[in-house]
């Protein structure tokens, strides 16, 4: 795709388990490991004409494991690793809510997907989330978009799942060709 062009789709992508390993409330900006495949798979996505956001639940915050100020910079450590790579997010979204809190953006909640959608002006014909949980699945369905799971490898893989965030991102072009 070249670079003036703008995308015709936009991958909404979890964080944790997806595009990096699940370091359980991760608080340090230097834990950011990637996935197997993560790097590889933002480019395909990137280059089928793409744009890449991020939607994560943070209920470290609400649980007083880190603040805002910390997940910022662990953010700005993220995109910092991917501009190395010509990679880059058109926006980050979080929820920083505990599970009780009652939200809408808290994913099982779509409130996070039809946030990005309206600010980045796609469709739901146009989405596509890829993320390793029940949560993120039910967020793409609340939302009335498709989802393509991966196995995130501190978990057991679920029946079906992309093996890794390269063979999901390949799932996720052809979902929306």
């Amino acid at each position: 795709m070249s670079e003036t062009a703008a995308p015709r789709r936009l991958a909404l992508i979890d964080r944790d388990g997806t595009i990096i390993v699940d370091k359980v409330y991760l608080s340090d900006p230097n834990g950011i490991e990637f996935a197997p495949g993560a790097i590889e798979g933002l480019r395909l996505l990137r280059d089928a004409g793409f744009a890449l956001a991020l939607i994560t639940n943070q209920s470290g915050i609400a649980r007083g494991l880190f603040d805002v100020a910390t997940l910022e910079r662990i953010h700005d450590r993220l995109r910092s690793l991917l501009a190395a790579e010509a990679l880059h997010f058109k926006a980050i979204y979080f929820c920083p809510h505990g599970p009780d809190d009652g939200c809408d953006c808290r994913k099982p909640a779509p409130g996070m997907i039809q946030s990005a959608m309206r600010d980045l002006g796609f469709a739901p014909n146009e989405v596509v989330v890829i993320g390793d949980s029940d949560a993120d699945m039910g967020a793409a369905k609340a939302a009335g978009v498709p989802a393509v799971r991966v196995a995130a490898a501190a978990k057991s893989a679920s029946i079906g799942a992309a093996q890794d965030f390269l063979e999901a991102a390949r799932r996720a072009r052809a979902l929306l060709s």
